[in-house]
């Protein structure tokens, strides 16, 4: 779907990802999913530039059985002048700390760059998962 350049957009996506996964997902997964859908789309309205149209495309995929969905999210913008990237926010500012949020709640994330723009994305494994990097030798 593409959603406006602007704070709108975000919660224009939200809702709609509600709507499509409500009964595809466990409700801790939907919630996480739309709150890094949040703070993907607020991002690339904060700090990227729009698509042609003056919009950022949001896209979603959901695999894998029903009872063990796996689901990425990728939001797409017309790209900034540096890649997103977790920042060390001091304790009384009020910005800087979305992606800590998405790291903290997906799986994994990361930044993807062509002509066109970039898209960040997020992916969300199965509940009980191993995640690889906080995987224990025994």
């Amino acid at each position: 779907m593409v959603v406006p350049h602007h704070a709108s957009g975000a919660r224009l996506a939200r809702h709609r990802l509600a709507a499509e996964l409500t009964d595809l997902v466990p409700p801790t997964l939907l919630a996480d999913l739309v709150a890094v859908l949040a703070e993907l789309v607020g991002n690339a309205v904060r700090h990227a530039r729009p698509l042609p149209g003056g919009v950022v495309r949001v896209a979603w995929r959901l695999s894998g059985p029903a009872d063990a969905p796996r689901v990425q999210l990728r939001v797409t913008d017309g790209g900034a002048a540096e890649e997103p990237r977790m920042r060390a926010p001091s304790l009384d500012a009020a910005d800087g700390r979305g992606l800590h949020i998405v790291a903290g709640l997906a799986d994994r994330w990361g930044v993807e760059r062509d002509g066109l723009g970039q898209s960040v994305w997020a992916d969300f494994e199965p509940a009980g998962s191993v995640r690889p990097d906080l995987a224990v030798a025994g």
